[in-house]
């Protein structure tokens, strides 16, 4: 059946047709219905979450600051009313007391910080031998000696102690300390030692003699430090040698036996001047029956084959320079095998010069447990820290402050132009009678001062790293028996040495670091004499030296030169602070602001990559 034309097919009941015309999409109209929603991104949705989040933030923060505001106006319009009842003067204090509070709290900020880096640079590894590290051992106990005190000293209370401890400035840290003994007869030194302790002029012990020496011939590890010319070389010579002749007496030495103590010394001039010491006495004691002491001088510039032989033939002490220890200890000339008793002498400058690994390896030698003893003038905690890793209950023992200088020499500071110094040489030489030491950093000024003063006729000698050990020698040698007037020199001769006549030491330069600067100046007014010490100061010197050179001069009670005196403190926490540096010891300073630590930071940082092919020992001057 046809369906008429006028009817819409659409609408016809009875056919379905299918439309495959594309028809525009019918969009809702948005007035009409609400329920449609645009479609938004993820990262757009997230985007206005934190936005809205962020407007309630600052709206809910604003309330906040306005309610502070509030707050802060109300108090301080109380505080003014309450001011305005108070004094002016109980207002400063009221000011005060709170700047002291802020700065307390920075002081206990930067004590902490100085805490942490102490601790960051302070030696980790023990001084021990590598195979004792290895194995784990452990010495408890210290080493047993047959030396016992007198009675009538054991028989002193702690309070008695205490008082002489205070009379002489002895301080002592350890566990247990032996008692203080003020003669050297209740010491039980026999009459050969005090016939010789009395041809050198010695009648009684030093305040580090008092307490050091009990200790060490208890067989107690111990750190000495005491201020220079105070006799410590005393302290650790004549326990060996006791402790030596003891064995030889037990048991002689034999053929390539020994040693059986070890003397271990920064410089060759000091080991010397320590083997020369040791011979003397060891000659009083053959004069009067007892049996021959020998010891042998192990250092560089000499034959090797002439201290081979003498090793050969049994030796009880040997005192030696680390360079040529370790060259002789690896070549097998002697060994460590029976040795039990070791004694490092100026320790920091040892371990400040590079000798650190070589001590280390030292100790690896030894095959049982040895009496460690330590001595120097100037050794600060950190020092101190590291040395106590090795030491089995040590005895800490300080005269002083540890880097104080003599209170018998008289410091003078002059400014100085640097191309005045050597015309001026002839006037400060005028202040004393010879002999004179003077110093210089470098080795070329010591030969121009050198020649210079031959020049005008004064009669002297020089030594320094670059000239041959005979050379030196002589050069000291010479300045002892008073045949030269003045010795020129460098810290070679700074550490240790002891010339008893000296009455005034000139420094022709400021030393880079304030300890060389102690241990120079302490050449002079030793075993209680007086000395004169004239340094010269001229624009180019460091500041933080100046201020440690300022700070030792006031603690020693001198007169302060005027542009000394004007010279201020760049630390504001630590201004006027007294206890210095915890890393070198230097007063003028603190640890975070120590030019000693800065240096040898930048020597290391340019030591990175280097070859290790350089021996070690070859800084043995």
């Amino acid at each position: 059946m046809e369906v008429p034309s006028s009817v819409d097919p659409s609408k016809n009941p009875f056919k379905r047709s299918r439309d495959y015309r594309i028809k525009p999409a019918e969009k809702p109209d948005s007035e009409d219905d609400d329920s449609y929603q645009p479609y938004i991104p993820v990262k757009q949705r997230k985007q206005m979450r934190i936005d809205q989040i962020r407007q309630n933030f600052r709206h809910s923060s604003s309330m906040e600051k306005e309610e502070e505001s509030r707050v802060a106006a109300a108090s301080e319009a109380q505080e003014n009313e309450s001011k305005s009842k108070v004094s002016l003067l109980d207002q400063h204090a009221e000011l005060k007391k709170k700047a002291e509070q802020v700065i307390e709290n920075e002081r206990e900020k930067q004590l902490r910080e100085e805490a942490i880096l102490l601790q960051s640079v302070t030696e980790k590894r023990a001084l021990m031998g590598v195979s004792e590290l290895a194995m784990g051992v452990v010495y408890e106990d210290p080493i047993k000696t047959s030396w016992r005190p007198p009675r009538h000293v054991l028989a002193y209370s702690e309070e008695k102690l205490e008082r002489i401890r205070a009379k002489y400035r002895i301080a002592v840290e350890g566990e247990d300390p032996p008692l203080l003994i003020k003669t050297f007869e209740e010491m039980k030194f026999n009459r050969a030692i005090l016939k010789a302790l009395k041809a050198k002029g010695i009648m009684k012990p030093t305040p580090i003699q008092m307490q050091g020496l009990p200790i060490v011939l208890s067989g107690r590890d111990m750190i000495g430090i005491a201020y220079t010319g105070s006799g410590k070389t005393l302290v650790f010579t004549l326990p060996i040698i006791m402790f030596a002749l003891e064995q030889e007496k037990l048991l002689p030495f034999e053929k390539s036996e020994g040693p059986y103590g070890l003397i271990v010394c920064p410089s060759r001039e000091l080991a010397k001047q320590t083997q020369d010491l040791i011979d003397f006495f060891a000659e009083h004691l053959e004069q009067a029956g007892f049996p021959r002491l020998k010891s042998c001088l192990c250092i560089g510039g000499t034959s090797m084959q002439s201290q081979v032989a003498s090793l050969t033939n049994g030796v009880h002490i040997v005192v030696a320079t680390p360079g040529r220890l370790m060259d002789m200890l690896d070549k097998k000339a002697f060994n460590l095998e029976v040795c039990r008793y070791i004694c490092l002498d100026e320790a920091d400058r040892m371990i400040d010069m590079g000798f650190e690994e070589d001590v280390r390896t030292i100790f690896s030698f030894f095959k049982g447990q040895r009496q460690t003893l330590l001595f120097s003038a100037t050794m600060p905690k950190k020092i101190q820290n590291f040395a106590r890793s090795a030491l089995v209950k040590p005895v800490t023992v300080n005269v002083g402050r540890a880097g104080s200088a003599s209170v018998d020499v008289t410091q003078d500071v002059e400014w100085i132009k640097p191309e005045a110094r050597i015309v001026y040489l002839l006037e400060t030489l005028q202040k004393t009678p010879p002999p004179v030491l003077i110093f210089a950093e470098k080795k070329q000024d010591v030969d121009s001062i050198h020649e210079y003063l031959l020049l005008k006729g004064v009669e002297a000698a020089a030594i320094h790293g670059g000239k041959d050990q005979e050379e030196r020698l002589k050069a000291v040698s010479a300045f002892r028996a008073g045949t030269k007037d003045v010795l020129v020199a460098t810290d070679v001769a700074s550490k240790g040495l002891d010339f008893p006549e000296i009455q005034h030491v000139i420094n022709y330069d400021m030393p880079g670091d304030i300890e060389d600067y102690v241990h120079r100046i302490g050449r002079t007014g030793r075993q209680g004499k007086k000395g004169l010490a004239t340094t010269y100061v001229y624009k180019t010197v460091e500041p933080s030296i100046l201020l440690d050179l300022k700070h030792l001069l006031l603690e020693a009670k001198q007169a302060v030169p005027e542009f000394l005196a004007n010279i201020e403190s760049m630390d504001p926490i630590f201004p006027d602070d007294n206890k210095g540096c915890s890393y070198c010891g230097g007063l003028g300073h603190r640890i975070t602001a120590c030019p000693k630590l800065q240096a040898i930071q930048t020597k290391e940082t340019q030591n990175i990559g280097r070859k290790d092919y350089i021996p070690t020992g070859t800084a043995d001057y």
